[in-house]
């Protein structure tokens, strides 16, 4: 792997819920290619949450010296 995984379990199931309620909300309530954008963006959650990975994440914690999980 190219990068080391920075989320704990608990919260990958919680971004992968989310991001998928996120989609099927925003594929049903907002019309046309805005709706196509914004469950673009809420994809991107859940798509974190399989992988473990989240960039900004990483930015924090290099940022505070704080170690990765």
């Amino acid at each position: 792997m190219l990068f080391v995984k920075n989320l704990p379990a608990w919260e990958r199931v919680l971004r992968l819920v989310a991001g998928a309620a996120g989609v099927w909300a925003c594929l049903h309530w907002l019309p046309g290619l805005l709706g196509a954008i914004a469950a673009a963006c809420a994809a991107g959650t859940a798509v974190s949450g399989l992988v473990g990975y989240c960039p900004m994440r990483a930015l924090a914690c290099r940022a505070t010296g704080a170690k990765a999980r």
